[in-house]
């Protein structure tokens, strides 16, 4: 018996010692963008910040500031939002003319289930800003919030410095949705239907892009009502949750002024660094991320596609 006991250990071990140098041998170096919530932020550091894949902890290799001249930021407005939007107009130009100079904006309308860019990723954060138009209205037209999304994270459109020749760089890309977030076709909004396929397919596409989405609720659109509310608001805050991101709203009702929201959108988009460290796959894995900091904690994706690069250096 005793053996047997000795054996079925030293077989595990084996098994254990095996696992551990297939995992290091099939390590790959991977991008997050990990995001510090503190009322005081200081810079996260190789040495004061954790990162766990698949629950077992990952070597980080590199972390570095989130630079203006490498980052892209999309702005999806939902085209179904009802003309009463045309009031936050204003707050929208001064975001984006205010923008550190450096980053690339895009500005691009929901509609059909699809981003229509008004124009490329772009430094003229004056000219992005022209570009502002009032949504067309029609309830719905976006189709939903969720394929648009899915649709434009897929196939993330280059910049203003990308040709044949010179293809695009990686950058750290952030979206922000200013959008009531219903999912027509999950069918009811009810506090019971949460749970939709489509926006579960959002977050996996945002995911394995390593885009971390940020959300307006704007509840003037589509359907209405306390129950659709809920629902839009929800659907944001999980992929919000899910990809590092975060969901802006006010109470049920729409805000007086957006302003704030895109404030703090801007203050986190700062506060972010690129976190390179191992992960071995060719699917998602789940990635976790802590740190020593006092006081601080970290936002990121919940899971992450081995190899993803978001940075040049």
């Amino acid at each position: 018996m005793t053996m047997m006991i000795s054996r079925f250990f030293a077989l595990a071990l084996l098994g254990s010692a095996f696992a551990m140098h297939a995992q290091q041998e099939g390590s790959i170096p991977t991008q997050s963008i990990v995001t510090v919530d503190a009322k005081t932020p200081q810079a996260l550091t190789v040495s004061t910040l954790t990162a766990k894949v698949n629950r077992h902890e990952s070597k980080i290799t590199n972390v570095v500031p989130v630079r203006p001249n490498g980052t892209q930021v999309a702005l999806l407005i939902d085209d179904g939002l009802r003309t009463s939007v045309g009031r936050q107009l204003p707050d929208l130009k001064n975001f984006i003319t205010s923008l550190p100079a450096g980053v690339e904006i895009l500005v691009g309308y929901m509609q059909n289930g699809r981003v229509v860019p008004v124009q490329p990723f772009t430094t003229n954060h004056a000219a992005a800003a022209a570009n502002l138009r009032l949504p067309m209205g029609s309830p719905g037209l976006s189709a939903s919030p969720y394929f648009c999304l899915s649709d434009f994270v897929k196939s993330w459109p280059g910049g203003e410095q990308d040709t044949a020749a010179s293809p695009m760089a990686p950058k750290a890309r952030f979206v922000m949705m200013l959008t009531n977030g219903v999912d027509p076709y999950n069918g009811s909004v009810s506090p019971l239907n949460q749970n939709s396929p489509y926006v579960d397919s959002a977050i996996a596409d945002a995911q394995r892009a390593g885009v971390p989405v940020y959300s307006i609720y704007y509840g003037d659109a589509g359907i209405r009502g306390g129950a659709a509310s809920f629902s839009g608001q929800s659907y944001l805050a999980q992929v919000a949750e899910a990809t590092g991101g975060r969901g802006y709203y006010q109470g049920l009702g729409n805000p007086v002024s957006i302003t704030p929201f895109l404030k703090q959108f801007t203050s986190a988009i700062a506060e972010s660094f690129v976190v390179t460290y191992d992960a071995v796959g060719s699917k998602l894995v789940e990635v976790n991320f802590s740190t020593k900091l006092p006081k601080t904690k970290v936002n990121a994706a919940k899971m992450v596609l081995p190899g993803t690069r978001l940075d040049a250096n």
